[in-house]
């Protein structure tokens, strides 16, 4: 037999900028990032999408880009500003997709060139797909709005839209170019959907950093009243565990190990099978609490760290569980979701699960006898502990 072997590494690299009011004509932050970025003498065109309910937030929001590039000329604006609906609206039907890479099209975005997403986490990935795909890649901003995405899911590498009726389906690991915190735009959010992201924070603070969790215990109070700059540390940190995570040994996810989903194996089923009612944030909270009581049940979580976790996810505000997350028999609809995780996965089952706070283990198999306890636990004598 013979063959020839081919080797060989890319690097990736990409900044997370934090600022205060981005497309302020004194603030530069965009320009020069633009400027510092060209690969070429050709001109430079970007071209933005804008989630419709933030823009109907900030209906200046488009004039003020224009008004920004009519100054700044490190790249060349396209005059028209689509708009595109937010949430899983935006990646359950897939002629948002194709309208965009239509756009891309028309206006002749290059490689050398960006198409820039501002909204929610739905919005960045459904753009970032697209980007992804057209051309086999033009450059992709993100421009995250919510808390969700300004601390998790915007600052990562993932991209996708919704297929089969399954999240996710369809999608690319294809890091953005840039990726710029406004937290001007969180003023915009509803109190639902500024809680909802505070759920990855959680997350990713019980699996990596104990005193980030403390941290979140002692602050619950301010980020429920909307503090700015309890909410400006809580985004970083939270930003800086996923960026630390994502440059490990599996930034593209080819083994069967997702330490970042702790929690969202049921959260993405639950999701889907309340038609996308209930949001992310909150499916993973409740996706927390019961992985989380699963821990303590089968005997590796103590009682204490269990009791602290269910106290913070209900003293933030959120549900810890749900109608359709309980088990009552063998074909129960949650249970499905464990074996579509497996298949996004691919390879074997792997779930995430806590020894401690601020330390996860992996497994690979799931009692439902164990599961069934952990969901009537929720429902019966976690759903009365006291958040005091």
């Amino acid at each position: 037999m013979e063959y020839i072997q081919q080797s060989f590494s890319v690097k990736f690299e990409y900044k997370v900028f934090f600022t205060t009011g981005l497309f302020d004509l004194a603030n530069t932050v965009f320009d020069d990032f633009l400027a510092g970025d060209a690969t070429s003498e050709s001109v430079k065109k970007i071209l933005f999408v804008i989630d419709h309910d933030l823009l109907n937030a900030r209906p200046e929001l488009a004039d003020k880009i224009r008004r920004y590039f009519a100054i700044h000329k490190a790249a060349q604006l396209i005059p028209e500003i689509i708009v595109m609906p937010g949430g899983e609206t935006v990646k359950n039907h897939e002629e948002h997709f194709s309208k965009l890479l239509d756009i891309i099209n028309k206006y002749g975005i290059d490689r050398h060139s960006y198409v820039a997403a501002i909204g929610g986490g739905s919005l960045l990935d459904m753009v970032g797909y697209a980007a992804a795909v057209a051309h086999r890649g033009v450059k992709h901003i993100r421009i995250p709005t919510t808390v969700l995405s300004q601390n998790d899911s915007g600052v990562g590498v993932k991209n996708s839209i919704n297929y089969f009726g399954k999240k996710n389906f369809l999608g690319t690991f294809a890091p953005p170019v840039a990726v710029f915190n406004d937290d001007q735009f969180l003023l915009t959010l509803s109190d639902r959907d500024y809680r909802s992201g505070i759920s990855e924070a959680i997350k990713v603070a019980l699996i990596k950093d104990p005193v980030f969790f403390e941290w979140i215990e002692n602050n619950a109070s301010a980020l429920t009243a909307r503090d700015m700059d309890t909410m400006k540390y809580l985004i970083k940190r939270c930003a800086e565990l996923h960026l630390n995570h994502i440059a490990s040994l599996d930034p593209f996810e080819k083994g069967s190990s997702r330490p970042l989903d702790f929690g969202h194996w049921s959260a993405h089923k639950l999701e889907q099978l309340t038609n996308f009612e209930v949001l992310h944030g909150e499916a993973v909270a409740m996706g927390i609490a019961l992985d989380t009581v699963y821990s303590n049940l089968s005997g590796r979580l103590a009682d204490d760290d269990t009791h602290r976790t269910i106290n913070l996810i209900k003293k933030i505000g959120f549900e810890i569980t749900h109608p359709l997350l309980e088990i009552t028999s063998d074909d129960s609809p949650i249970l499905v979701g464990l074996q579509e995780f497996r298949e996004h996965l691919g390879g074997q089952l792997t779930i995430m699960l806590l020894n401690r706070i601020g330390e996860g283990i992996e497994v690979h198999e799931i009692d439902t006898l164990i599961l069934k306890r952990a969901g009537e636990a929720l429902k019966n004598e976690y759903s009365v502990l006291d958040t005091a």
